[in-house]
């Protein structure tokens, strides 16, 4: 396996140019901290970007940052918290799922598209791609989008990217919108809650007039003493008792977080007595939703496949409820329900004919985030499109990278074929040392 680490957005197109005359496919890496997902791929060559990690532009007045793709994204978050401001979208750390490094890159952030609870209020990492810089399948550099909304016309290739695991392009440059972090926070918690009645409690609260920014239910089984691995400040204290978990969030300037908290309590009376969590407290719950650290891979339950399951809100303590039941697995809701992360018992295909039955029954797709290499080739990752979508997108992707140099096979399976490295293959031209 041969490393290019490339220097600038030049030796990418070169590199990537180099890849298509030797039909070699190249695998896109910053820190790698994510190349656990997907399909297994057969490279021959890493193409590593972690050496475009420069911050190019910062401006907190007029809440952008431009960043090279390879960035690291905790220097980037620990800048942007030096200025109180914050990504609305809360990306997940996939670090204590996966039992990797916390080495995320915002390439990586963004080709994954994966964002945590205030997505409900904030939208997706999408959302707030405002423009990037890439180098396609071509191998010829383009720009897609701007600095400002007003200023971004044409196709808004920045959708694109987003959630596209690096099947699309190779992105060098990146500009995101940054939002104000709240002065205050309070997390409502309800306890000993089933599943469906949590599903409509939180249905309840997002229906409020009370801005409700995150919904999250725990249930009992989390809390199993053989299931360890929770951390002993935040979900996994606040869970000692066994009872399952309703979580509601509020954010805001304190004396409008104060009032709403109150208003928001006595609107649900009906599902029981409600705790408060303050500030700092409230925040460490929210991080372990959003990592998913009650299946961290450092716990009991590391060895279980995990599944990210997508479906209509008010359909998920349902599908949960019967997939938990149905496997003998765990679940988490996150989304007010929209979201289940569900770790299933170890099998040779992940459970994957249950779940995603179960999941397109209510009207939901479903991603194996976690799983060994050998299942990993043998079932598919990614939600399995039907004839008509997935035409669209193999023209799409086509349009892109029509010699699938990029990331090959690591959205479909079969796709990645066994390669052989070829002798004419030389990313090094005349012109580069890289």
């Amino acid at each position: 396996m041969e490393t290019l680490k490339v220097r600038d957005a030049g030796d990418v197109e070169q590199a990537v140019r180099s890849a298509i005359a030797s039909d070699q496919p190249l695998e896109i890496v910053g820190q790698g901290s994510k190349r656990l997902i997907g399909q297994p791929m057969a490279t021959n060559a890493v193409l590593d970007l972690s050496a475009l990690n420069a911050v190019v532009a910062y401006e907190p007045n007029e809440l952008i940052i431009t960043v090279a793709a390879g960035a690291p994204f905790a220097d980037v978050q620990s800048l942007i918290d030096s200025k109180n401001q914050q990504f609305a979208f809360e990306p997940v750390d996939t670090a204590a799922l996966l039992g990797t490094p916390p080495l995320a890159t915002i390439g990586g952030m963004i080709g994954a598209g994966l964002a945590g609870p205030r997505r409900i209020k904030a939208g997706g990492i999408r959302d707030h791609l405002l423009g990037a810089h890439a180098v396609s399948g071509f191998g010829d550099s383009f720009k897609t989008g701007g600095k400002v909304v007003k200023n971004v016309t044409g196709y808004d290739l920045c959708k694109l990217l987003a959630g596209s695991w690096g099947t699309l392009a190779v992105m060098t440059e990146v500009t995101l919108k940054v939002m104000p972090r709240p002065e205050s926070q309070r997390t409502l918690v309800l306890r000993g809650l089933d599943d469906q009645t949590a599903n409509r409690a939180m249905t309840a609260a997002l229906g409020s007039p009370f801005d409700v920014t995150a919904a999250a239910h725990v249930p009992a089984s989390v809390f199993r003493p053989d299931t360890g691995g929770l951390d002993a400040d935040g979900l996994g204290a606040l869970g000692a008792g066994g009872r399952a978990l309703t979580l509601l969030r509020l954010e805001g300037i304190l004396a409008s977080v104060v009032h709403r908290a109150t208003a928001l309590a006595k609107s649900l009376a009906a599902f029981g007595p409600v705790d408060l969590l303050v500030d700092e407290a409230s925040a460490s719950v929210w991080s372990s939703i959003r990592d998913v650290r009650p299946f961290a891979a450092q716990g009991a339950l590391g060895a279980w496949p995990v599944w990210r399951i997508v479906c209509p809100p008010a359909a998920g303590g349902a599908l949960g409820e019967q997939l938990a039941r149905d496997s003998g697995g765990d679940v988490i809701y996150d989304w007010g329900g929209g979201l289940i992360w569900a770790a299933l018992p170890p099998k040779a295909d992940a459970h994957a004919a249950l779940v995603r039955q179960r999941a397109a029954a209510a009207g939901g797709h479903a991603m194996l985030v976690r799983a060994a290499d050998e299942v990993r080739r043998q079932v598919d990752v990614f939600q399995p499109q039907p004839a008509g979508l997935a035409a669209l997108s193999e023209r799409v992707r086509a349009s892109f990278d029509p010699k699938q140099i990029l990331n090959r096979g690591r959205m479909t399976r079969g796709a990645g074929v066994a390669v052989q490295k070829s002798a004419s293959f030389s990313p090094r031209g005349p012109n580069a040392d890289f």
